[in-house]
């Protein structure tokens, strides 16, 4: 039997193309594929090197500005951030240092200081993370701790909306893309965090911790 890799409740075979199989969990309603479908460490960072992001893309900022907009108008003067899965080429935590709203990075591949997990912050941002995670409950419950009371989490990821739509969904075809959420899933993560989650377009969502 194959079980979530967020709540740990039953999965069922959800779909299934040339490369791999998905799974949906029968609880959370997360879609994901079994750890036999991973890539290798060398083969995921090899992808990863290969994204030419930074600070002086115009369209890459304008795809940020998405996040970095809606969860600035939320902070506080002071504010202090952590930008969770930062990339090969940091660029929200500048454009948030750019509005007086510094963050500290951290990615596994780029930036793999772990101190930096120790600490909590005012607002943590995870753009086009969590559909990378291979422990999605361990490293989902480490985000949250990083946010203190009264502070915000940012996740972007695009969404699952259907089975139909799944078939020929794009997103799906990235290898090292291995976890998929719906609102259904956030919706059942927030409530997990005793957080309401506020969705912001079709893609970003912003949780409070109490």
């Amino acid at each position: 039997m194959t079980h979530c890799p967020l709540c740990h409740s039953r999965a069922e075979e959800y779909h299934q193309d040339r490369r791999r199989v998905y799974f949906q969990c029968t609880n959370c309603r997360l879609v994901f594929v079994s750890s036999d479908a991973f890539l290798s460490a060398e083969a995921e960072k090899a992808t990863y090197d290969l994204h030419q992001n930074s600070p002086d893309d115009a369209g890459y900022r304008a795809f940020l500005a998405r996040m970095c907009r809606p969860l600035a108008k939320r902070l506080s003067a002071g504010s202090h951030g952590l930008d969770f899965g930062c990339g090969p080429g940091p660029t929200l935590s500048v454009m948030f240092a750019e509005l007086g709203y510094p963050m500290a990075i951290y990615d596994p591949f780029y930036a793999p200081d772990e101190s930096v997990l120790e600490k909590v912050y005012d607002f943590v941002t995870a753009t086009e993370v969590v559909e990378h995670l291979r422990n999605p409950a361990q490293s989902l419950a480490q985000i949250w701790r990083c946010v203190k009371p009264g502070g915000y989490l940012g996740i972007m990821t695009k969404l699952v909306i259907d089975r139909a739509a799944f078939a020929t969904w794009h997103y799906k075809n990235d290898d090292t893309h291995i976890c998929f959420f719906s609102r259904k899933t956030l919706g059942w993560l927030a409530r997990e965090w005793g957080a309401a989650p506020l969705f912001v377009g079709a893609d970003i969502t912003i949780f409070q911790k109490v």
